[in-house]
């Protein structure tokens, strides 16, 4: 399976998502692709699916073969069952209502025999740690558990090429490291995409690293990862934060808070938890613990069954997939929308989270990164006196999770932050305690 010399720019796109871009891909071999927000790394994926160009249009340059199919002359149906794609936000990818039909549907559509449908398909949610969720409703799922589906519905395929874009950005540390000594295992050819470098990078052959649509680097992974230190050096660690925040006035609390989507079936029970302004606090733990559901009651988007929740003044909250959100046709009158339509203080807001520049843009244009901080643009616009972050750094680079640290750091005694993440290398850089459901750790 090979690259050669690809050029591909996006219908409108004033300049090549990919550059003269030129790989092989071994039988076996796990190649790691870092990069920044809206280097490529997720265009790549997409042309060695075959998705780039046949869904996306644009112009296309080079050749991509897989498995000894030309993509410009074979379509992404004809070749599933030899590539299967996990792509950042397995919303958009899951099709049935159900977890069981919807690990099934690829291999209905493959024309699997049908009595192997269903061992195959419990096999793999089996691989992947979700084998308990195998008869649930998708809609019940958080995004964590969404994920492992997705997953299990790639691995169900049994591809020659494994896509994964992403694949643990919502998956808790326990998870990601299961899955990844999983896919190191598989002995199949598997192309990573990840903003979380140093798990893939034990396990990773090889990795590239792109920057503005080029291959800066294609080495072994003990070369790549020198090279990292010497040029890169956020990809290998954002550091800790050492200094704990005095903690003003109380504003918000939760006090013996249960909550439940199904009667019967209680998320949150018995969650009690403090916010004051001036700290980060980073809500942790495994999937589907309620740490979204307790974020939603701090913000009041939710009301309890049981307990009390207190607010005082206002809250914002960031929630997860904030593209789907997203109702303007411009970055910054999307970030506007909170302040009246101003588009000065939106375009500052953009500013301090590294946008400036793309005030003009369709915010379904911007890569997932940068949605990601267009959201918090919008969010922050407002100036709550409480911030509640979902998985803020989903999809976003080392060097633009250091920026995102400074930035709630440098603006922390305005207000109080609540951030749910699974990642524990940012929470370190960025929170003054952290909680993992059920116990709480104070960073000193």
């Amino acid at each position: 399976m090979r690259v050669e010399r690809l050029t591909f720019t996006y219908p409108g796109g004033g300049s090549p998502a990919l550059r003269d871009v030129s790989i092989e891909i071994g039988e076996g071999e796990l190649i790691a692709v870092f990069g920044t927000s809206g280097s490529g790394k997720s265009t790549l994926v997409r042309a060695l699916s075959g998705l780039v160009p046949h869904f996306h249009g644009g112009r296309f340059e080079g050749r991509v073969d897989i498995a000894g199919s030309d993509t410009r002359r074979v379509r992404p149906a004809e070749l599933t069952g030899t590539v299967a794609t996990v792509f950042q936000d397995p919303e958009e990818q899951i099709v049935l209502t159900h977890v069981a039909r919807e690990v099934a549907f690829g291999l209905e559509n493959l024309g699997t025999a049908p009595n192997e449908i269903l061992p195959r398909a419990h096999h793999a949610l089996a691989t992947v740690g979700a084998l308990h969720l195998v008869e649930r409703p998708v809609s019940e799922l958080s995004g964590g558990e969404l994920q492992r589906v997705a997953l299990a519905s790639a691995l169900a395929l049994r591809p020659r090429l494994l896509l994964l874009d992403e694949p643990t950005s919502q998956l808790d540390p326990a998870a990601a490291e299961s899955f990844l000594e999983l896919v190191a295992e598989l002995g199949i050819a598997i192309v990573i995409a990840e903003q979380r470098p140093r798990r893939v990078l034990e396990r990773a052959d090889r990795v590239l690293f792109l920057e503005d649509g080029r291959v800066l680097v294609d080495a072994a992974a003990a070369e790549a990862e020198k090279w990292l230190g010497r040029h890169r050096p956020a990809w290998l660690g954002l550091g800790e934060h050492h200094h704990v925040a005095t903690p003003a006035e109380r504003v918000c609390r939760l006090q013996n808070v249960g909550f439940s989507y199904r009667r019967g079936r209680p998320v949150v029970d018995g969650t009690s938890l403090e916010l004051r302004r001036g700290e980060i606090v980073a809500l942790a733990g495994p999937n589907g613990s309620g740490k979204t559901t307790v974020a939603k009651l701090a913000a009041g988007l939710l009301q309890p069954d049981v307990g009390i929740v207190e607010l005082r003044g206002s809250a914002a909250m960031l929630l997860q997939d904030p593209g789907r959100y997203c109702l303007s046709e411009r970055a910054d009158e999307e970030v506007a929308l909170g302040v009246q339509g101003d588009l000065g203080q939106a375009r500052r807001a953009l500013g301090a989270v590294g946008l400036a520049g793309v005030e003009a843009r369709h915010p379904r244009d911007l890569s997932s990164g940068e949605r990601e901080r267009l959201a918090l643009a919008s969010v922050l616009v407002v100036g709550p006196d409480l911030l509640v972050l979902d998985e803020p750094t989903r999809g976003v680079d080392p060097m633009r999770k250091a920026e995102l640290a400074a930035l709630l750091r440098d603006e922390a005694e305005q207000r109080a932050t609540l951030i749910v993440t699974h990642d524990e290398e940012f929470a370190a850089a960025v929170a003054d305690r952290v909680i993992v459901m059920g116990k709480e750790v104070a960073l000193v």
